[in-house]
């Protein structure tokens, strides 16, 4: 009791106090009169007019993620370019609606002749060189470059007439628009490297090696290991890049296993257990192994000097995996005997084959492919004592991050469609791209969340600067909870 009456006591006196203060602090002032004065003059609320609005907040962080990579010195500080990059993670259109993006911001916008002047100055100021050296100076300082990932794509033009980059090549989707082939590669956690850019119609395995030199030669890595899908699997790309001295890890073929276990069945049977690794030898060509003794149970133990006509490959299966292909498989099998009975129209199909004319299931092959169901291969060069095989299989596992970088080019930042028709053009447009695609990787490192959801969280936080009675007041946002952790996690990882 006596703890509440002294609270309430000291409530009451600090009020008085605080009365007594602005009794002082009026004192001979006297009153205005505000007698004939307008209304708005005489104490009424004058109109508020907003007179702009800026996401300042979204701005900065983007901007302090462009120049954190180096990328304001890497062009010498080229506004245009810059505003290209950032408006293409913030919405990915047109070159022509940059400056409607950046305008909506609150920010000032170059004009569109600059914008075009920026990608002229992209080629001859050799901007993707610089700022690929500046990429590989952050990777450089995070200390960790031992490992890239590799991959390609393709984008189409929606084109009637092919020239000498945009060619009909080869397309997953099986378009037949002109296209370019698009290499990209990434360190570990997908942050981008290098990419280039090759005619339409050339094959997707011969840009692996000129990618990998120029990374090379611009890095001086000598010990570097490349992790390529089984695309990329082709006997000149791994000799050439063993005989550069370099470590390779790539997917296997599904149509190598029954060659490169075949000592395995033979020894143990085709019943695996979840997690089991068979570490053997592949032949560099050809699909029959010459080094592989039949008559020895245990598998061989890859070196270079033992085995110079084989690769290491590593074989592992995964019951998740199993009952994924054997879905697979089950599928396929039933397209296969509906074609087989006329039930469906007959086009390549897997276990279809054709005997005496007649159209009738493959049972052989469907057998072959689910004895090998749940496998998955892999080929490398790094033998057993530098690198274990569970750390060859998490390695080539990291590819989803060059995936993922794929997919955000194409889809998050819209490398395609592409609005550009001449080489200079176009190359520059794949520049811009790749420096999106740096800031979009660093911050989301920085941040853990994605370049999408960031933009989304601090786009509407908007600092308004109000005009009433001829005086200007500036309001600032009111941070969301999502905001303040993106803020902070920034602030932890030193931005």
């Amino acid at each position: 009791m006596w703890s509440i009456w002294a609270r309430h006591t000291g409530e009451a006196e600090l009020a008085a106090l605080v009365q007594a203060g602005r009794e002082k602090i009026r004192g001979g002032q006297g009153v205005l009169d505000l007698a004939g004065l307008p209304p708005q003059a005489a104490g009424q609320a004058a109109s508020a007019v907003v007179e702009s609005k800026r996401s300042a907040l979204l701005w900065d962080v983007l901007c302090g993620a462009y120049a954190a990579l180096g990328l304001d010195e890497a062009t010498g500080g080229d506004e245009g370019f810059k505003q290209m990059v950032l408006a293409r993670l913030i919405e990915p259109t047109s070159k022509e609606q940059v400056p409607r993006v950046v305008s909506e911001l609150g920010v000032g916008s170059v004009s569109r002749a600059s914008l075009f002047r920026s990608l002229a100055r992209c080629i001859t100021g050799d901007y993707r060189s610089r700022i690929q050296a500046a990429c590989l100076r952050h990777v450089t300082g995070r200390g960790d470059l031992s490992l890239c990932l590799y991959d390609v794509t393709t984008l189409y033009f929606e084109a009637e007439k092919e020239d000498d980059l945009r060619r009909v090549g080869y397309s997953k989707e099986r378009r037949v628009d002109p296209q370019v082939i698009v290499g990209l590669l990434v360190d570990r956690a997908g942050f981008p490297l290098q990419i280039g850019c090759w005619e339409g119609n050339r094959a997707e395995t011969s840009t692996l090696i000129p990618m990998v030199e120029e990374f090379r030669e611009a890095s001086g890595t000598e010990h570097l290991v490349v992790v390529a899908d089984a695309g990329m699997l082709s006997a000149t790309n791994l000799e050439a890049l063993d005989q550069a001295g370099l470590g390779f890890i790539v997917g296997s073929r599904m149509t190598k296993a029954p060659a490169d276990l075949d000592a395995h069945f033979a020894w143990h049977g085709d019943a695996f257990t979840d997690g089991q690794v068979i570490d053997t030898i592949t032949p560099r060509r050809g699909s029959t192994s010459r080094e592989r003794d039949q008559n020895v149970r245990d598998e061989p133990v890859w070196s270079a000097q033992a085995y110079p006509g084989s690769w290491r490959a590593v074989w592992a299966y995964s019951a998740r995996r199993f009952a994924r292909d054997n879905k697979t498989l089950t599928a396929q099998e039933n397209r296969a005997r509906a074609v087989v009975a006329g039930d469906r129209r007959p086009k390549a199909t897997r276990f279809v084959t054709t005997r005496k004319g007649d159209q009738v299931l493959d049972e052989a092959g469907l057998a072959r492919a689910r004895r090998l169901a749940g496998l998955k291969g892999y080929v490398t060069n790094i033998p057993a004592t530098v690198m274990p095989a569970g750390e060859v299989i998490a390695s080539y596992h990291e590819l989803w991050h060059v995936e993922q970088s794929f997919r955000m080019s194409k889809h998050d930042l819209r490398a395609r469609p592409v609005f550009h028709h001449t080489h200079d053009a176009i190359q520059a447009h794949l520049t811009v791209v790749m420096a999106a695609l740096a800031v979009a990787r660093h911050l989301q490192a920085a941040t853990g969340v994605s370049i999408k959801r960031l933009v989304r969280e601090l786009r509407p936080l908007q600092e308004v600067t109000i005009t009433i009675n001829g005086h200007h007041v500036t309001a600032q946002p009111q941070t969301t909870q999502t905001a303040q952790q993106i803020l902070n996690n920034l602030n932890t990882a030193g931005h």
